[in-house]
């Protein structure tokens, strides 16, 4: 059974102005699906790290690229400051760069797939990675100056919780929004609104719990809702990716 302490970190080259360089986190078989998980506005922390070992084993390779370099938001301020200071376009070079290492090592197809933050850059390289596969964007929607989601060309599956209360980012209205222009865009899609669970409802470790509440007022674990989510997520990915 793979853990979050069971990944390995790379370092992974891409090219934009010079060579730039950036840190990943890898877990799972070489050979075996790929997915790119990307990370809430906290960074790579160990709750990012523990979706993609439940990820891996559910028999993918997962890779996390480290899109902060290195750096951890401790509260909702300093997360806030650090997504706020993200070169997005940049991050989405490190997702290219990301899917590509993943193909380069054996994964024949490769989805995308993030949290908050995290899920707008899933459904963001959804429009600009060619080479993804598919993608799973969990609360989260991509600018539109960032992306035009009328534009994707690849499956995308979505999950919003109804209490949301991030506007024009994750909640009800947003989510609808997004079914619209997948709709427009003319790709399979399947957009979930949960009933009774706010931002961030997959985040089910101890530590992350206590903190949704302390930090946004979370109501308390749905495992129910996280068990289905994690259903379709599987069901999705495997009818992509493993075909």
């Amino acid at each position: 059974m793979a853990s979050a302490d069971s990944l390995t970190k790379i370092t992974i080259k891409r090219n934009g102005n010079g060579e730039t360089e950036f840190d990943a986190y890898v877990l799972g078989e070489a050979g075996a699906p790929g997915i790119v998980v990307l990370q809430e506005w906290w960074g790579v922390d160990f709750e990012i790290k523990n979706h993609a070992a439940t990820i891996a084993n559910k028999g993918y390779r997962t890779l996390i690229p480290d899109l902060y370099r290195g750096k951890v938001g401790l509260d909702i301020a300093e997360a806030q400051h650090l997504m706020e200071g993200l070169d997005w376009q940049g991050a989405v070079k490190d997702i290219a760069a990301s899917v590509q290492w993943l193909k380069e090592n054996g994964s024949k197809k490769v989805g995308v797939t993030g949290f908050c933050m995290g899920g707008a850059l899933a459904l963001a390289s959804a429009v600009l990675v060619p080479e993804v596969d598919a993608a799973v964007g969990f609360y989260g929607t991509p600018n539109p100056g960032l992306a035009d989601v009328t534009k994707v060309k690849i499956p995308v599956q979505a999950h919003f919780g109804e209490l949301d209360g991030f506007k024009g980012f994750s909640d009800v209205e947003t989510a609808k929004a997004l079914e619209e222009k997948l709709k427009q865009a003319g790709v399979p899609h399947e957009i979930y609104i949960y009933p009774k669970v706010a931002h961030a409802f997959m985040n089910a470790s101890p530590e992350a719990v206590k903190r949704g509440k302390a930090e946004l007022g979370a109501p308390d674990l749905d495992t129910g809702v996280i068990d289905t989510a994690w259903s379709r997520f599987s069901a999705w990915f495997t009818k992509y990716l493993s075909a």
